[in-house]
């Protein structure tokens, strides 16, 4: 006689049981607090950033988003705890783009790919080429022309090992045969203040180099984008310097494997209001921060590429720290 109560047939019955209550939660959602995964220290950039994005989708999802501040794992302790919660919308995490990194540099506890929703990108970060104000090399050109005829005495700072700076480093080495010298740091506050000491000869950071630069105490000699950018005004692009270095980094929220299409759709049109938002857009610009949206179809396409990237990007990074 066959089990009436098999371990299969359990589970499908299950799953027919509250597959109703699913469709019920996703039509009356949000009915209480989101709570979004910020997996950085309360404080630096991204956690503002992450609490400003909080605000303006809860103002337009009429519901209260409450940030939960887990560093740690080199940013990936969000999509860690994505692959323990439920997929109801009501816990989602900011998506650095080290996420598709890491599962290359370590064993990891989630699949960047199988473990998450992607919903959408809204920001992105600017990674800068940047000396001391005093140094007498004014321009990428002279940069290269100085590595090249003063082999590995280029020191370069940047706020760790395998990160995004890194990337431009390596990709300006291997675009201009200059040799670099890297020198990781624990964050750009660091390397800013290696860089200031004269401990190094230059520092590849994101947008928290602006202060500096304002205050005239560093030189920006180029940005890793596709376009100029704003906050960095008069700072060529490393394209128009004539070197292929582009490097984007967008930052996007991301949820739990199996979020529902309906709150999928819900979530990304919230986000899409942000990006438009005047105040978020006003809290972003304070740190030079650009916009960069892809609703949930292009931004699940785009970590899908990125994944399959990381790996031959992860392997010349080694190249480079050897």
């Amino acid at each position: 006689m066959k089990n009436l109560f098999s371990p299969i047939k359990f589970i499908n019955i299950a799953l027919l049981a509250i597959a109703p209550c699913l469709a019920h939660a996703a039509g009356n959602y949000p009915d209480k607090p989101i709570s979004i995964v910020v997996p950085y220290a309360a404080g630096g950039s991204t956690d503002l950033i992450g609490r400003a994005l909080g605000e303006s989708m809860g103002r337009y999802l009429k519901q209260t988003i409450v940030i939960e501040n887990k560093p740690g794992a080199a940013g990936s302790m969000g999509a860690q705890e994505m692959v323990r919660t439920r997929p109801d919308g009501y816990k989602l995490t900011l998506a650095p783009h080290g996420i598709f990194r890491q599962p290359y540099l370590q064993k990891t506890r989630y699949d960047p790919i199988k473990d998450l929703t992607y919903i959408a990108s809204f920001s992105t970060y600017d990674f800068a080429l940047v000396v001391d104000a005093k140094s007498p090399i004014k321009t990428v050109k002279e940069f290269v022309d100085y590595a090249k005829q003063h082999p590995d005495e280029i020191s370069v700072g940047t706020p760790g090992r395998f990160t995004g700076n890194q990337m431009v480093m390596v990709e300006l080495g291997n675009a201009t045969g200059a040799k670099l010298t890297h020198v990781p740091y624990k964050g750009d506050a660091e390397a800013i203040t290696a860089l200031l000491g004269g401990h190094i000869k230059a520092a590849i950071t994101t947008n928290s180099i602006l202060p500096y630069m304002e205050a005239g105490t560093a030189r920006v000699l180029a940005v890793a984008s596709k376009q100029r950018l704003k906050a960095f005004d008069g700072v060529p692009t490393f394209t128009e310097a004539g070197y292929p270095v582009v490097i984007p980094s967008p930052l996007g929220l991301a949820g739990p494997k199996g979020l529902p299409a309906e709150i999928v759709e819900k979530l990304d049109a919230a986000v899409a209001a942000a990006v438009k938002d005047p105040v978020f857009l006003k809290a972003i610009a304070a740190y030079g921060i650009q916009t960069y949206y892809m609703n949930h179809k292009e931004y699940a396409e785009f970590a899908a590429k990125t994944f399959a990237e990381e790996k031959d990007i992860v392997g010349k990074m080694n190249e480079d720290n050897k």
